[in-house]
Parts: structure tokens; C-alpha cells; sequence
């Protein structure tokens, strides 16, 4: 005689949910991460300005250093893109091309000028290099379930 539990056998078994949920999070953690260097390491250390098209360079670092990426919970998703730039619109400005206020100091004077910035962007050119990689990522990436 045979004893066969046909319950067991559904895929929403709890630890089967929980097993597909961590590695979830791990891949869009990983996925984050990989897309996060990638645009990082895009942004050269260099004097002037970059050519339009081509990532930004970075003069202080403070660009390079704010790109962070984190798992949203909420929409089970990753976010990934340069934050702590409160009022500053140079990073959207940036990595999409626009108008923007430069201010500058002149002996001891505060002048401001608009100016126009032709797009460098570096967060998509970093995903679109990322994105044949992410399958490989969630290759066996559901254990112990």
C-alpha cells in the first residue's frame, strides 16, 4: 500500500515560499550590487569634463560614492542610483542631459548662471552591461526548500 500525501506536493508549502523568497532578495541583492560597481567603475577620476554620451568624470569622488543600490521590500524589487543629493539635480541632469544652475565664487562674489548639460549617462549603460548576466544569477539560487 502506498501513503501519498498529495499536500506536500503543492509548491505553497511554506518553506518552499521562504526558500524561493530568500533567494529572491539574494539575486536582486546580487543583481544590485554588480549594476552598482559596474557604474561606478565607469565614472573616471580625470580633470575636465567628459564627452557627451560618455559616463561622467569625477573630480572629489562624491558621485561615485553615492551610487548605492537597496532592496525594496515592498515592491520586491532593487534600487539602484546615486542618493544624497538633497537639492542638487545634477545626478538625474547628469546621466539624462538638461538645464541646470551653476554657481560659482569670484572674488569674494556669489554668481549663478543656467547652463545646458548634453547627457552622460552612466546608470543605464551599467544595467544594459549587467543584463545578459542576471539569468546566471538565478541559475540553482533555490536551496534547502
Amino acid at each position: 500500500m502506498l501513503n501519498l500525501r498529495i499536500k506536500q506536493m503543492y509548491f505553497d508549502r511554506p518553506n518552499v515560499k521562504r526558500a524561493v523568497d530568500a533567494a529572491r532578495r539574494r539575486v536582486l541583492s546580487k543583481a544590485g550590487a554588480f549594476i552598482r560597481q559596474t557604474a561606478r567603475t565607469s565614472i573616471r577620476k580625470r580633470k575636465g569634463s567628459s564627452k557627451p554620451g560618455s559616463p561622467p568624470h569625477s573630480h572629489i569622488g562624491l558621485l561615485r560614492r553615492f551610487i548605492l543600490f537597496g532592496y525594496d521590500r515592498q515592491s520586491d524589487s532593487v534600487v539602484v542610483g546615486p542618493v544624497g543629493f538633497r537639492q542638487s539635480t545634477a545626478p538625474r541632469v547628469l546621466e539624462r542631459g538638461g538645464t541646470t544652475t551653476v554657481t560659482r565664487r569670484r572674488r569674494g562674489r556669489r554668481t549663478e548662471r543656467r547652463v545646458r548639460i548634453a547627457a552622460r549617462p552612466y546608470m543605464n549603460p551599467a544595467l544594459e552591461k549587467e543584463l545578459p548576466k542576471l539569468p546566471e544569477l538565478w541559475r540553482n539560487s533555490v536551496k534547502g526548500a
